[in-house]
């Protein structure tokens, strides 16, 4: 194996930065910020969103949303938050009352076109 063919293996302190929660992993990352953890130096490595912040594993139906995608996608598009409410509440309003379409009459059944074909050829 090449020396020079892999980046070296090495702990590295990850910080998230939401809710200051660290945690000690191992990984190819080349940091050059260092701090100390639990008596020992590691380099860190900052995160947005990690186990202790993503509402997944949290259980909250919170949306985080620290580097402003939300408000840079509405921004983007030209909608505000208040044009995007009443939307929702019409949708969910249709949902709960769906309409029903009767069967045609005219068209006949598939049953009774197959049995009609096979009674055709018993006769003959």
């Amino acid at each position: 194996m090449k020396k020079q063919g892999h980046p070296p293996y090495q702990d590295i302190l990850f910080v998230d930065s939401s809710t200051d929660f660290k945690f000690v992993c191992g990984s190819t990352l080349q940091p050059k910020e260092k701090q100390m953890y639990e008596g020992k130096e590691y380099p860190v490595y900052k995160v947005s969103v990690s186990s202790a912040s993503h509402p997944f594993y949290t259980k909250s139906n919170q949306l985080i949303d620290s580097e402003g995608r939300v408000d840079k996608f509405l921004k983007k598009y030209g909608k505000k938050l208040s044009d995007v409410e009443p939307v929702k509440a019409k949708e969910s309003s249709e949902e709960k009352a769906p309409s029903v379409k009767a069967p045609s009459a005219k068209a006949p059944s598939a049953k009774k076109a197959t049995t009609a074909k096979k009674s055709d050829k018993k006769a003959k």
